[in-house]
């Protein structure tokens, strides 16, 4: 049985170097489902590959600050703090918690629940 807290702890590890994609292609399944909120869960690496490319490919700085974690049976639970300066211009600040399932050592589903930036 794979040790959930340490690979939480490696996956928000990376998340905290920057490194979103290295963790992306490290810890997530081939067939992870994501989803933000309430909108519809999107399926497949290589759409979320995609996705996740296409959001931080339009950050130009960020600041990235982890509150806390929580592992369960199956399941771990981070919440964030981003501070995140886009190439457009606008700026956000946001704090979002990630729920991940795991299956077989992989992020099999993530959801992302945090308030919608206007």
């Amino acid at each position: 049985m794979p040790d959930l807290a340490a690979l939480e702890s490696q996956l928000n590890q990376l998340i905290l170097e920057g490194q979103m994609m290295a963790a992306f292609e490290r810890f997530y399944a081939e067939d992870i489902v994501m989803q933000e909120n309430t909108a519809p869960p999107v399926s497949g690496k290589a759409r979320n590959r995609e996705r996740e490319q296409a959001f931080f490919g339009s950050i130009a700085e960020s600041k990235i600050q982890l509150l806390g974690s929580a592992v369960g049976d199956g399941v771990t639970y981070s919440e964030w703090i981003f501070e995140l300066n886009f190439k457009d211009g606008r700026r956000v600040c946001m704090t979002e918690v990630s729920a991940r399932r795991w299956k077989d050592g992989l992020v099999a589903h993530e959801r992302f629940y945090y308030d919608p930036v206007a």
